[in-house]
Formats: C-alpha cells, sequence, structure tokens
C-alpha cells in the first residue's frame, strides 16, 4: 500500500457516508406507539450508522442533542473512513417487565485494504406509554467511553521497503531531510508574495512559480518549497529562513540513497504523487500520497511500497489517551539490487571530474551481477550507463575477432594493415598517431592489439552474412532481455552497403552499444562463456540458445585481449597488481554542429571483475578512457 498523508473531511460531510448494514428498519418518524424492542433497537442503530437519530426516542435527551454528542464521539473514527461505511447491526434484544437491553456490533473499516475494527456494545430500553425509549450514554458507542470521552484513530505510515546491494547494505533507506517552505498561517496576505519571493530566492527555486504554488494552497498550509538532505542543509539557509514571514522548517525522513548522485538515474526518486498519476490511476493514487516517481522506484513501487496501520484511541477530556484497538503497519517488500556500495561510490567519484557525459560499468564475470553503474555529471541525468546508445568503436574489434576466429582464422593469420583502405570510393583510415611499425601483414593478434582499422576492413570477405551478429551474441551484444531495468544491449543490424559492412567491422556503422552491453562483452571473454548482466536478484535472463560463447573461443579473445596490454593500446594497464588484465580501448567517430568528434571507450576485466569505461567526447579510448579505467580497477583491488 502507498504511505498516505489522509485529507480530513468535516464531520458532518463524512456522516453522510455512514449507512447502516441491519435488517428490519421501520419507517415514519419517531417513536412506532405499539412496536416491539427490536424494532426500535434497529431503528436506533440505523440512526447510529448513519449519524441521524431523529426518529428515535430517548428516555431523558433529545434526539438533536444525542446526534450531535455521537458526531463529536466518533469525529476521529469519521475522518479516518474516507468513503467506507461504519456498520451497525442488532444481535440480539433480551426484554424483561418494560425493559430491554439490546447488544450492537459495530464494525468499522479502519484500515487501508478495509480491515475492520469489531466489537459490541449494548443499550437499554425503556417502555414508556407502550413506546420503547432509548436510554442514551457514549458506552453506547464503545462500551467503554465514560464521561467527555470521545474516539480518535491515527494512522500509522507503513515504511517503504528498502533497495539493497551487494552484502544486504541498503542503498536507499529512511534518511534525515529538512523541508524547508513557508507557514501561511503566520502571514498576513499582505506579506505573502514578498515572503515566497524571498523563500525561492533563498532556496535558489524559481520564484514565479512558488508564489503561484502559495497562493493557492490553503490559509493555514505548509507551501514546501524545497527538500534538502540534513547532512547537506546549507548555513545561509539555517540563518536566514526565520527572516522571511512564515519561513518554516519541518525535520522528516525521506527513502533516499547515500548521495544526490548515487545511481541516480538507475534507482530513481520518491515524492508526492504528481497530478498526471493521479489522472492516470485515480483508483491508486490520491493528493497526499507518496509513491516512486522515476527509476526502480517507480517500476517496482508496489513492491516497495509499506501497508498503513491504524491505532484508536479513547481521549479524555484531558487528553489522556487509552489504546483500544491498532493494525499494525507493514514494511514494504525489498527490492534487492547486486550493486556494489563500494564500487559504485568509487566509480562516481572517478567521473565527478569529467566534463563530458561518461560511464563506468562494472559486471562479475562469474555471474553477471551489476557492480557499478555510474554516469558522470555531463550526462546531466540521464542512463547512459546502462541504456545509452553509442557507436562502440574499436572495442568491438573483440566481437570482429570472434567472427574472424569463426570464420577459420587463428591469432597468427596475416592480415593487411594498410595506411588506408578504400571500399566503394570511401577511405578508412586508422588513428592518427598509428605506428608506422605496425603497417604491413600483421597477424591477427598484432591487428587487435595495435587496433589497425584496415586490417579488418580488409578482412571482411571471410565473413558471411550473420556472422557478426552471431558473434556479438555470443559475447553478449545486440540480443534483447527484460532485466527489470533500463538495459540497452546494442545493435549489429545487417549492412545496407559495402561500405556500411566495413565500418561494421572497426564498431561504426550501424552498430551501436551501451557501455553495459561493451562489459558484457568483456566479462563474457573472461568468464568463457556467454554473460547476461543481472541487476536485481528477483530478474534472471539466460544467453539465447544456441548463439553462446565456446570456451575454447573465449580462451583464444583471452590471449588476444591480453596482447592489447602487454604490446599494445591498453599498455597503461600492464603494471596493475593484482591477476592479469585483458582489455581493448576503443576510438569512435561521430558527427555533432558539423565537426567530427570521438567517442573514448575502453574495456577490460581483471579476475572476477569486468569494465567498461566510456567518455562522449575525448583524444582516444587510450588516453581519455583508460585512465579512469585504471583508476578504478586500482579502487577496485
Amino acid at each position: 500500500m502507498r504511505t498516505r498523508s489522509r485529507r480530513l473531511l468535516p464531520p458532518t460531510a463524512a456522516l453522510l457516508t455512514l449507512c447502516l448494514v441491519a435488517a428490519g428498519c421501520t419507517g415514519g418518524d419517531g417513536e412506532a406507539e405499539g412496536e416491539g424492542p427490536q424494532a426500535a433497537a434497529e431503528r436506533l442503530a440505523q440512526g447510529l450508522a448513519d449519524g441521524d437519530l431523529a426518529r428515535v426516542a430517548f428516555t431523558r435527551e433529545t434526539a438533536e442533542a444525542v446526534t450531535e454528542e455521537r458526531a463529536a464521539v466518533v469525529e476521529g473514527l469519521v475522518a479516518q473512513l474516507g468513503e467506507a461505511e461504519v456498520a451497525v447491526e442488532v444481535v440480539e434484544v433480551e426484554e424483561q417487565e418494560g425493559s430491554a437491553t439490546a447488544t450492537l456490533a459495530w464494525s468499522w473499516p479502519l484500515g487501508p485494504a478495509g480491515e475492520p475494527w469489531e466489537y459490541e456494545s449494548s443499550v437499554r430500553l425503556t417502555e414508556v406509554e407502550g413506546a420503547w425509549q432509548a436510554v442514551w450514554e457514549r458506552a453506547v458507542v464503545e462500551p467503554s467511553l465514560r464521561g467527555g470521552t470521545v474516539l480518535d484513530a491515527t494512522p500509522i505510515g507503513g515504511a517503504r521497503g528498502e533497495i539493497l546491494g551487494a552484502r544486504g547494505l541498503a542503498l536507499v533507506a529512511d534518511r534525515p531531510v529538512v523541508r524547508v517552505g513557508l507557514d501561511k498561517a503566520r502571514i498576513r496576505p499582505a506579506q505573502l508574495e514578498g515572503a515566497a519571493r524571498a523563500m525561492a530566492r533563498l532556496v535558489g527555486i524559481e520564484p514565479a512559480g512558488y508564489l503561484e504554488l502559495a497562493r493557492a494552497a490553503g490559509e493555514e498550509a505548509f507551501v514546501e518549497a524545497i527538500v534538502l538532505r540534513s547532512q547537506e542543509f546549507p548555513e545561509r539557509v539555517a540563518l536566514d529562513y526565520d527572516t522571511i514571514p512564515g519561513g518554516m522548517l519541518i525535520n522528516d525522513d525521506l527513502p533516499l540513497a547515500p548521495s544526490r548522485e548515487f545511481a541516480a538515474p538507475i534507482l530513481g526518486t520518491v515524492g508526492e504523487v504528481t497530478a498526471d498519476m493521479i489522472e492516470e490511476e485515480p483508483d491508486r493514487y490520491e493528493v497526499g500520497d507518496v509513491a516512486g516517481l522515476s527509476g526502480l522506484q517507480a517500476r517496482y513501487d508496489e513492491q516497495l511500497q509499506g501497508t498503513d496501520g491504524v491505532v484508536v484511541d479513547a481521549v479524555a477530556s484531558d487528553g489522556r489517551e487509552r489504546e483500544l484497538w491498532r493494525l499494525e503497519a507493514q514494511a514494504g517488500e525489498p527490492l534487492r539490487t547486486t550493486l556494489d556500495l563500494d564500487l559504485q561510490q568509487s566509480a562516481e567519484r572517478i567521473l565527478a571530474g569529467v566534463g563530458p557525459a561518461s560511464a563506468i560499468v562494472a559486471l562479475r564475470p562469474s555471474d553477471g551481477a551489476v557492480l557499478a553503474a555510474a554516469n558522470g555529471p555531463g550526462a546531466e541525468g540521464l542512463n547512459i550507463a546502462t541504456f545509452g546508445q553509442y557507436a562502440p568503436g574499436s572495442t568491438f574489434k573483440t566481437v570482429s575477432a570472434l567472427a574472424l576466429l569463426r570464420a577459420g582464422l587463428t591469432t597468427s593469420s596475416p592480415l593487411r594493415c594498410e595506411a588506408t583502405a578504400v571500399v566503394d570510393g570511401r577511405q578508412f583510415g586508422n588513428y592518427s598517431d598509428f605506428p608506422s611499425s605496425g603497417l604491413g601483414q600483421v597477424p591477427l593478434g598484432s591487428a587487435l592489439a595495435d587496433s589497425c582499422n584496415t586490417a579488418f576492413i580488409n578482412a571482411r570477405d571471410r565473413l558471411g552474412d550473420g556472422d557478426l551478429a552471431a558473434a556479438a551474441a555470443a559475447l553478449g551484444l545486440g540480443v534483447d532481455h527484460d532485466l527489470g531495468f533500463p538495459a540497452y544491449f546494442g545493435q549489429v543490424p545487417p549492412p545496407e552497403s559495402e561500405t556500411e559492412a566495413a565500418a561494421d567491422l572497426i564498431g561504426q556503422g550501424r552498430v551501436l552499444a551501451s557501455p553495459m552491453a561493451m562489459a558484457a562483452v568483456a566479462a563474457s571473454v573472461q568468464a568463457g562463456r556467454t554473460v547476461v548482466p543481472q541487476l536485481l536478484t528477483q530478474v534472471e535472463a539466460a544467453p539465447s540458445a544456441g548463439q553462446e560463447l565456446a570456451a575454447p573461443e573465449a580462451e583464444t579473445l583471452q590471449g588476444l585481449l591480453r596482447g592489447v596490454v602487454t604490446d599494445g593500446t591498453a599498455s597503461l594497464l600492464a603494471g596493475l597488481p593484482g591477476p592479469p588484465v585483458l582489455a581493448k580501448t576503443g576510438t569512435a567517430e561521430y558527427e555533432r554542429d558539423g565537426q567530427v568528434r570521438t567517442h573514448a571507450w575502453m574495456i577490460a576485466a581483471q579476475g572476477d571483475l569486468a569494465v567498461a569505461v566510456f567518455v562522449e567526447d575525448g583524444a582516444s579510448g587510450s588516453q581519455t578512457a583508460g585512465p579512469l579505467l585504471a583508476e578504478f580497477l586500482h579502487a577496485a583491488r
């Protein structure tokens, strides 16, 4: 169930929603002369349920006075009923000479799913001149009530389920926040505009919008301007908020990640439901409800929502409370992820100073667990780590190498590495500082280590239709899976021309991938089998049958990618402590505003860790992405 701020209905309006579930109701006004105590009791039960006792005769009080007192006694319960209905039934009537006692069964559906508070009370009936009159006392409503005691119900919010990471550590849990805003009850109408604009400037929000919100709020409403984490609360706000008429701080708790940036595009946010959400699901949401607004919080909102409880108290005239009934709140079910708190924070720290859009994704090859999926500040809140769609450049040569191996080549098979290659009139070249010593007839292993574009392009005739896409699928790229979160696995569509077929081999053309997909490529090589990423423990996906990577193929690829580190473009990783590192660099050209720019990529694996680093605008994979990847592997050790 959702956590709800309940709306209080005026007692008179709420009473109109009550009804009686009773049999044998009599017609007419007032008491019916000659009727028995059963009919009188049923008419009383109906009046107690619907809040109108005008048709009931009482021994001492008027029906109007009893109606008013009954309303005062149950006002606190009625406020929690919403559109639910209270039921009052006559269980039995025991008659003696000139008097009777009726037992009434009450059922108040106060729980969020209609769970009832049920009990019995009794009322004395007296025969006066042939008509039966009720003896009124507050115990008729609830047997323990005395004097000026009334009933009150208080909702108990069900805690939202936590989002957990590796080792069961809480990634999203209730954390202290401060709500900053204006208390309109302490503001004169003439002060409102100035106060709203001053508060907006203080907390850094748009003044006109906040003023409009303040004007629309009720006369005694708290108009929230911003919610701030307690540990990040600005000193200027603490010092100046109370210099503004009506300025107010409210301490609260909200389900939050360890920091504002922590896996934010993936985990999502929690807050008050929007007007659009209420319009789309009016049976589920209403004004004041708190729910997931984006990311995993929104997709798994029903699982994470707690179930509200309620407590009913008898409240004496001096304010003392006595508990009569309690329905315990139930916390939402946790959502378990594989994210590693330390690795995610390390990745975000490393990307914090990167200006262009960037991402680091780390997988565990042994089981595909997503350990980190970080987006740098240049991503501007977008989830490019698992859902970005970019040309992977030369990191895709890992796929091309597998396709060529399946076509019969070996690591020592000779390829022509030339300064340029022309396909259907289009000229392809190598990266700008490609070593001249790498040109000529070179083995496949050297062509991959030095990342020679022309060598792979010149080998395109070795491949048949679909060979490149099949190799990509074996390495976890290009085949979609529902992982329970936004995940883009990339594409390797059939080429529409010879030029495109050549570009595909070097990760250009229409080949696309996300950083997560390229991390899966590295993980598959390292694991010796096709690896499908997994972020949520409750959602599993398996490789498509018949497309898996074979162990001997993986072993050959491991040697090739190790050569990229020992003898090629990823040599900056050669000195890292720990198990041997496998890697592949990548640079992909793209056009923006009429200028040719380059994506910088690097993928790597070390031990039971596979990583992809992406920077949207960079010099090259080795120069831009490489140092970031090296720093991440250092932190992971």
